[in-house]
């Protein structure tokens, strides 16, 4: 899997990265030709006292040296550019097959998930390739080009070098061997570290109005222990590895020296060898060290690898059309067919038979209690999910063969959550239209009621908005949304709910403002009160996911019991208040009188 990866991501870099084998190739050269020149000075210069070859040796030594050198630099900085090149391709290949996945994917893999796949197993890989850009090449041919020159020099020793080798792998592979189930373990942890810290921030408020402050801190010190727990071992095993390099090189570096020494009292080895084989025991030293740092995150990288190929290789279960529709042929027409939506497994649809035709000009609210299917209906006109049964189509084409950006340009959709990005205002307004004007800003400002405390901000449209909108009002970020919607001018409007945090007098204001605005549109909005929905053209009551009821607000006062019986939950009882005493307790209006009372026209 790591490998996979490797190669699909660096083939735009194949370049740099044969650039980066060469240098490498000619640095491992000149290290290897030192010792031989080495002993070549000692043996046939000192030992003869010839001053002349000394010199001519020397020099040459020089040159190797100055260009190993040069290829050690070019290559050391190639191959950080190269792996900083590779984590770049790597977080913006996961985070945009991220934005192309839809509200079920994202559940299945988990935000926290999908942050740490981003940004720590990206990190991961990033580090294992800049450690195995710089021993890819030379760990290999520095260990057996030390070896074959050293055969050169005696047979005897070289096998010294050859067991050494042997042993170091055999250690290697019982000791890694057993560090990859840890590290995924690990990761897994760090998901739930990370999820549990983005659930602490977030919900701050919430953990001190309850006062869960300890609770939540031994849940995350649960957690963050077990990590600690899984991090040690897995640090136990790796840490074993360098006192098991040492104790090899120490002990065959005796060997040599012993070996060696008799060998160069008979005769049978001149001193220059037996110094050019220390030296080669040095080189496989430093191809054994830089193996390690490689060996070292090897594990962690492979799992971070399989963690990031199964981003890449989740197909989104909204898939973009092969030879999509860029041209809507019915402006604002909206109709679904035979709506039905079903989660993978389920036994029952979340919805089911759902027949809606609506077009421009026309204002459909859509009603019912929790848990019946609204806001997943809007989803299905926006592709959030795919129907498993039926058709949703927008402007006269099903929205599976509509090209993604003519349906975000067809629709717009202001959420019962806004969002608001970190920045301005003006930046949050203009997210959909780059080139707004100012004035073009300030009118959908006056039509959402957002105008007076945009003005009241400090630096007005330019003032600052935090992450999320935390710096604004639940109110406030609902007309900041509404305006943004606004702004496209789509030719369907989706409202979810998005007006539940306004007062009545604010409400009924926006409502008289959107209404020439809207005119021309198809608006579809979704609410729970029936007070803001009874002067609907038509009325959508939603029930278990079915449509069990549709018509006017007084068509339904008579003919829906569904519909009345949302409004029974909605009325009040003496003189508007629960459970009151008196003389008019237990005195009840009728569903029509008690619609009416909570919202009175608008």
């Amino acid at each position: 899997m790591l490998l996979s990866l490797l190669r699909i991501h660096l083939r735009p870099h194949r370049r740099s990265v044969a650039l980066l084998v060469l240098l490498q190739l000619v640095q491992v050269l000149a290290t290897l030709a030192l010792p031989t020149l080495g002993a070549a000075i000692i043996d046939k210069g000192v030992v003869r006292s010839d001053s002349g070859y000394i010199t001519r040796t020397g020099l040459t030594m020089l040159a190797v040296a100055l260009l190993q050198i040069a290829t050690s630099v070019g290559a050391v900085s190639l191959s950080a550019r190269t792996a900083m090149a590779l984590g770049r391709d790597l977080r913006s290949a996961v985070f945009r097959r991220v934005l192309d996945f839809s509200a079920r994917e994202v559940g299945q893999l988990g935000t926290p998930s999908l942050m740490t796949r981003t940004v720590n197993d990206v990190q991961q890989v990033q580090m294992l390739a800049l450690s195995a850009f710089g021993v890819a090449v030379a760990a290999p041919l520095m260990c057996l080009g030390s070896i074959a020159l050293a055969l050169q020099q005696d047979v005897g020793l070289s096998l010294v070098l050859v067991a050494l080798v042997v042993v170091l792998g055999l250690a290697f592979g019982l000791i890694l061997g057993r560090t990859d189930r840890f590290y995924a373990r690990m990761q897994k942890y760090l998901d739930r570290t990370n999820g549990l810290l983005r659930e602490r921030i977030t919900g701050v408020r919430v953990v001190r109005a309850f006062v869960r402050d300890d609770h939540e801190g031994e849940r995350f010190s649960r957690v963050n222990s077990e990590l600690h727990g899984i991090s040690l071992h897995v640090g136990r095993l790796l840490a074993a590895i360098i006192p098991v390099v040492l104790f090899a090189l120490n002990a065959f570096m005796v060997a040599v020296l012993w070996f060696g020494a008799h060998r160069v009292a008979s005769g049978e080895v001149p001193f220059g060898a037996l110094s050019a084989f220390l030296s080669y025991l040095s080189l496989v030293l430093m191809a054994v060290v830089m193996v390690t740092f490689v060996c070292l995150a090897l594990p962690r990288a492979r799992v971070s690898a399989e963690r990031i190929q199964q981003v890449l290789t989740t197909e989104p279960s909204v898939a973009a059309p092969p030879d999509p529709v860029r041209v809507a042929p019915t402006a604002g027409a909206l109709e679904l067919c035979g709506a039905e939506f079903r989660y993978p497994g389920a036994k029952d649809p979340v919805l089911s038979g759902i027949d809606l035709r609506t077009g421009p000009g026309e204002t459909v609210a859509i009603l019912g209690s929790t848990g019946s299917g609204k806001t997943t209906l809007l989803n299905l006109v926006l592709r959030h999910f795919d129907v498993t049964a039926g058709s949703v189509n927008v402007g006269g084409v099903d929205v599976r063969a509509l090209d993604g950006e003519v349906l975000r340009r067809t629709v717009g959709f202001v959420p019962q959550r806004p969002y608001l990005f970190s920045g301005t205002v003006a930046g949050n307004l203009r997210f959909g239209v780059p080139d707004a004007t100012d004035e073009e800003l300030w009118r959908v400002l006056e039509i959402a009621q957002a105008r007076d405390f945009v003005q009241r901000l400090p630096g007005g449209l330019n003032a600052p908005i935090t992450q999320g909108g935390t710096n604004v009002s639940g109110g406030q970020r609902q007309r900041l949304s509404i305006a943004r919607t606004l702004l496209r001018k789509p030719d369907i409007y989706l409202f979810d709910d998005c007006f539940s945090a306004l007062d009545y007098a604010t409400d009924a204001a926006l409502r008289a403002a959107l209404e020439p605005e809207l005119s021309r549109a198809t608006v579809l909005t979704v609410a729970q009160r029936v007070s803001t929905v009874q002067h609907a053209r038509r009325i959508v009551v939603l029930d278990a996911g079915r449509m069990v009821a549709t018509g006017t607000h007084d068509e339904l006062l008579r003919t829906s019991a569904t519909y009345q019986e949302i409004a029974r939950s909605q009325l009040t009882t003496s003189n508007g208040h629960h459970g009151g005493s008196g003389p008019d307790a237990g005195t009840t209006t009728t569903p029509q009188e008690a619609v009416h009372g909570l919202g009175g026209p608008r």
